[in-house]
């Protein structure tokens, strides 16, 4: 049996509608750790804060490569910011911008380290944003890796694709379910009579989603496990919007190693095992 987990929902627009002009610590407050930003900008106009976590320290190469990538942003998103108030400055409608980003320790699975980076702004429109991605990071190899190497072949529309795509996309709508949230099609019965199939074929949040497409499944890190060295299965990150409307904020989908076992290459037998700790999936 699949096991799902549900992440910590950060309704940005509730804050937006009550608390609106608020400081990029206020806005963040639930998601930064206390680690102390390495780039902190701010101007009349527009606030900008990069944060790598002093955990990423200890691996080879990591905490660097995650720098060096925040500070081009931050240079780029500096440098945007100051040309449109340069040349359009009734964009800002008299409020601050301000975008966030910051690299967080997820787990750490024998040699391979899992980084979870979310981006915070807002730039004038209807409510702030956000979006999570993930980063694999090889301490051996010191570099970006993907999972390809845990599988026995990750071919788009293969049958690994396909099974994690399905196994994700049931994760999603469970958790949905169990929200109270159903309706994005023409069954109009309460959630809490729909099985995760019957919603699944409706919901084309989730379907659009989701590929079967290395590149299209979502952002993934190892989960950690009660094995040690081992990691209990792949977490799946989704932003707002991904896999439904802004309202519903992110999500966070488990799936356990036992639902992909039968793919595995002996690389990912050799790191797959045990069960997620107790309360990993309060974290996220």
């Amino acid at each position: 049996m699949i096991d799902f987990s549900v992440s910590r929902k950060v309704l940005f627009f509730a804050a937006f509608i009550s608390a609106w002009p608020c400081s990029l610590s206020q806005a963040f407050a639930a998601n930064v750790e206390a680690d102390k930003p390495q780039i902190a900008i701010e101007k009349k106009y527009v606030e900008i804060s990069l944060t790598v976590a002093a955990a990423l320290e200890p691996f080879p190469g990591l905490f660097a490569d995650c720098l060096a990538e925040g500070k081009a942003w931050a240079d780029k998103t500096n440098g945007d910011a100051t040309a449109e108030w340069r040349d359009n400055p009734k964009a800002f409608r008299q409020m601050q911008w301000y975008y966030t980003r910051d690299y967080a320790l997820r787990s750490v699975v024998g040699r391979y380290v899992s980084v979870v980076r979310s981006d915070g702004w807002f730039d004038g429109g209807a409510h702030p944003n956000q979006h999570i991605d993930t980063i694999l990071w090889d301490s051996t190899a010191r570099k970006r890796v993907s999972i390809r190497p845990f599988f026995s072949e990750t071919a788009d529309n293969g049958p690994t694709m396909v099974a994690l795509a399905q196994a994700a996309k049931r994760a999603i709508t469970t958790i949905k379910l169990a929200n109270g949230i159903n309706g994005y099609g023409d069954d109009d019965r309460p959630a809490a009579d729909m099985m995760p199939d019957d919603e699944l074929r409706q919901d084309m949040f989730i379907n659009n989603g989701i590929k079967p497409a290395l590149l299209e499944i979502g952002p993934v890190t190892l989960a950690p496990s009660t094995e040690s060295g081992k990691s209990s299965g792949m977490t799946f990150h989704y932003s707002p919007y991904a896999v439904g409307p802004y309202v519903e904020g992110t999500y966070t989908a488990f799936v356990p190693w036992s639902a992909f076992q039968k793919f595995l290459s002996p690389e990912g037998v050799a790191i797959f095992g045990g069960e997620p700790p107790k309360g990993d999936e309060d974290k996220w």
